[in-house]
Order: C-alpha cells, then structure tokens, then sequence
C-alpha cells in the first residue's frame, strides 16, 4: 500500500471527525465521522463555506478569521486548540474541541480541522454535577431535620411540667445530645465540604476516576448523617411515648432475605453475612416497622465492628409458640468491665475508638424489642465478637 492509500485509509477510518478548506474557507474534504457528526451527506457539504456548520455568531465572522490570519500571519482561526459549538443539519448545536494545523500541497495552502465530540463528556459533567448539587440539598435538609429536633425537644420542656428529677434528667440528656450530635456531624460535614470542593476542581480537567471517588465518600458521609439522625428521631419519639406497637402476622424470612440483601451493599471489603432460618413456618406476629429497624441496627453493628474478610452470622427460628432473631460477629468484642452500660443511651465502650456512632441503637433495640413483648439477650467477648438475640413469644388468644 503507497503512501496516499495509507493516508486516505487512516481519515476515512478515523474515529474523530477531519475536513479540510481552502484559503477561502471552501470545504475540500470531509471524512464519515464529521458527517456523521454534522448530519450530512458529503455532496451536501463539500464545494460549500465551512461555516455552514457553525451558528451564529461564528457563522457570520468566519470569513473575516481567514483574512485577518492570511494579513497578519497570526493564526486566529475560530476555536484553534479550543472547545467551540458545531451546528448540526438539523438546526441543533454540539460542543466538540478543535484543532486547526496549516498545510502546503501542491503549491497551495489548505487548512485542515480535527474534530473530537464532547457531547458525552459534557453529559457526563452537567449529571456528576446535579448529582453533587442534590447530595449537597439532602446534606442541607437532614441539618434542618436536626436543628427542628432540637427545637421540638426544647418546647417539649417548656409545655410540659415535669418533676426536678425529670427535669434534671432531660438537661443531661440534651447536654449529651448536643455533644454528640456537634462530635458526630463534625467529621461527615467537613468530608461532605471538602469532597464537593474537589469535584468542582476535578471536573475542570475532567478527572472522572477522582470525582466518582469522591462522590462515594460524600454518599458515606450522607448515610452517616441519615443514621445519626435517624437514631435521635427513634430516641425522641420514645422518650415521647409516642410509639406505638403494631403487631401483625409477617413474612420473617422474606423480611430477612430482603435486610440481607440491602444490607450486604455496606459491608466492608468481602464481609459476606450469611443468613439461615431454622422451623417449618416462616411468619410471626411482629411489628414490620420495629423489628426491620431492630434488625438493620444489629447487623449495621456487626459491620461496623468487624473487620474485613469476615463472616456475619444472621439466624431466624420459628418453633411452635416461640420466635429468635440472633446477629453474631467475630469483631472487637465488648468489654467485660463495661457490658452493664451497653443499653444506656449514648453509651460507646472506650475500644470503639474512631468508629462512629451515636450509643444509641442498642437502647433504641432493646425498647423496640420490650415494646413488642420481647426479651434482648447478648454474649460478648473482647476480640472473640458479640451475639445478640431477639426473642418473642406468641400472644394468646
């Protein structure tokens, strides 16, 4: 294969678009991929002013390009090494970045334009972008959620006439709850801000590897944010006494497989739970709302304490009269000397370092499971894990 058949096969095939005008701005040549990109045929465009494929005010200003680069020498040829507009048959625009080169054939100068379509790339960032925009809106909403909690605890105080004792009791209470609540959003926020700064910066060059990363910490931190307050919303209502028990016959099994499935999506580098159910009936009366909560808040447990390549054990039995729901993890292990405050409200054993968390699934646990007519029991041994079982009886007719 000669030279010029080498050339001719490498445009034709060439996946960005190529044209090629005169120094009149006339279209010589121009390969399947512009066409394809403009939405012409080629009889269409060759013969043709190249700005016919640019709108306005390009379209217009065109020809003075050329004269002014053929007067003073300087190339100031439209959109050279630059991202610009091409309008489409249709009436339509797209971004495409251009590359302008000068070249002398057969004793003449031709201009020959190299044409990359942006249109997914700029897709790409407009919906990277109104997805950091909407986490940033959910991130606001959950803040207000917190401050109208607080509202709402500091009315409640006000309205009702409590003993002292009570009265002292829900001061330390909210002590607590604003401590924790300053220490736990803290870290999420300033990762939510720093993350989303970086995006805008990634998306200039585009760097798509390293905004997905950040993305991802930002839906982390988001889903933190949702627990943490997810937990103070639980604690408020039943330091109300506004719960309010719901039992009806449930599929347990499915409601299970479905917690496995879900929760398995946050587990940690091949943490696998493995679920197993024990009887021949798979219902029981329960309350759908509290138990699923109950449930998600021990295996979230258990994933949060455990490290990676692990296994969670996640059991459910059926016996006649009788149901259990047992989490069991192989992790840190709780205390000996601290396993008497496990239910307290707020309470983190001192081995739990930076973990986050608020202290306060496993009372809201605990009081679901009593609420129901249960009984929460636990075993735990510092870096052997930790078993926790729901059990219930069937209530008599």
């Amino acid at each position: 294969m000669d030279n010029a058949k080498l050339l001719e096969a490498i445009i034709v095939h060439a996946i960005d678009g190529i044209i090629t005008i005169d120094n009149r701005g006339v279209v010589e040549s121009i390969n399947p991929s512009a066409l394809a990109l403009f939405g012409y045929r080629a009889e269409e465009v060759v013969g043709q002013n190249i700005r016919m494929l640019m709108p306005e005010p390009d379209r217009g200003n065109h020809d003075s390009y050329i004269q002014n680069y053929e007067r003073t020498g300087h190339a100031k040829i439209i959109g050279l090494g630059r991202e610009v507009l091409g309008r489409k048959k249709d009436g339509t625009t797209f971004p495409f970045r251009l590359a302008v080169s000068e070249v002398f054939y057969q004793n003449r100068k031709i201009f020959t334009g190299f044409i990359h379509d942006l249109s997914k790339e700029k897709a790409a960032e407009d919906k990277l972008r109104q997805y950091a925009v909407e986490l940033e809106e959910k991130v606001s909403d959950r803040t207000k959620d917190l401050i109208n909690l607080v509202s709402q605890l500091e009315e409640a105080k006000q309205e009702v006439s409590i003993s002292l004792e009570k009265e002292k009791e829900l001061s330390q209470l909210k002590s607590r709850f604003v401590s924790m609540a300053s220490h736990e959003f803290r870290t999420p926020l300033s990762s939510v801000q720093l993350s989303a700064s970086l995006i805008e910066k990634y998306m200039q060059k585009p760097d798509h590897e390293a905004v997905a990363k950040h993305t991802a910490r930002i839906k982390g931190s988001v889903q933190l944010l949702n627990t943490i307050l997810n937990d103070f919303l639980s604690l408020e209502k039943l330091e109300a006494g506004v719960v309010r028990v719901e039992k009806q016959l449930i599929n347990l099994v499915q409601l299970a497989e479905e917690i496995t499935e879900e929760m398995q999506l946050i587990c940690k580098k091949n943490q696998l739970i493995v679920y197993q159910h024990t009887g021949s009936e798979g219902s029981f009366d329960l309350d759908p709302h509290l138990i699923k909560s109950s449930i998600i808040n021990l295996i979230s447990n258990a994933i949060k304490y455990s490290g990676e390549d692990t296994y969670i054990e996640f059991s459910t039995e059926i016996n006649g009269q009788s149901c259990a729901i047992t989490v069991k993890d192989n992790g840190i292990g709780i205390p000996q000397e601290e396993q008497q405050s496990l239910f307290e409200p707020f309470f983190r054993a001192h081995n739990t370092g930076s973990i986050p968390g608020t202290g306060l699934g496993l009372n809201i646990v605990k009081r679901y499971v009593e609420l129901m007519g249960g009984k929460l029991s636990y075993w735990s041994e510092l870096h052997r894990g930790a078993s926790f079982s729901m059990t219930f009886s069937a209530s008599k007719a």
